[in-house]
């Protein structure tokens, strides 16, 4: 069982900055493709971005991309989304999920992601 949790949210400013944790434990491998969505309020979850073990597949929504970065230090069970000239629309809760069934998948939202932190919110302000 994959416990994962977020941190790094809160309110800033749009033109501003954020970088997003989301820590693993409780399994003994994590050579998996990590994750990270959201959902603004009375919208469906989104996919933001994706990233497998080695860092050399990753995936990123149109709506982010070239604003936000994913990346993981493997050796802290870490996984990141820094996060640059936010936007008003950015405003979510940010999921961080494990696709720890599809150990060896392509990064992307297309992957059953089987394990989910309970979100950090983060609030940009126009």
């Amino acid at each position: 069982q994959v416990q994962l949790v977020e941190s790094g949210g809160g309110l800033v400013q749009a033109g501003g900055s954020l970088r997003l944790s989301c820590s693993a434990s409780g399994s003994t491998e994590y050579d998996y493709v990590m994750g990270w969505f959201r959902q603004a309020p009375g919208e469906e979850r989104e996919f933001v971005a994706a990233i497998n073990w080695g860092q050399n597949n990753i995936y990123y929504a149109d709506s982010v991309k070239g604003r936000v970065t994913i990346s993981r230090d493997n050796a802290k069970n870490t996984v990141y989304l820094q996060m640059n000239s936010l936007k008003s629309e950015d405003t979510a809760v940010y999921y961080c999920a494990a696709a720890a069934s599809a150990p060896y998948g392509s990064a992307g939202p297309w992957l059953p992601y089987d394990y989910w932190g309970q979100g950090t919110q983060v609030t940009v302000s126009s």
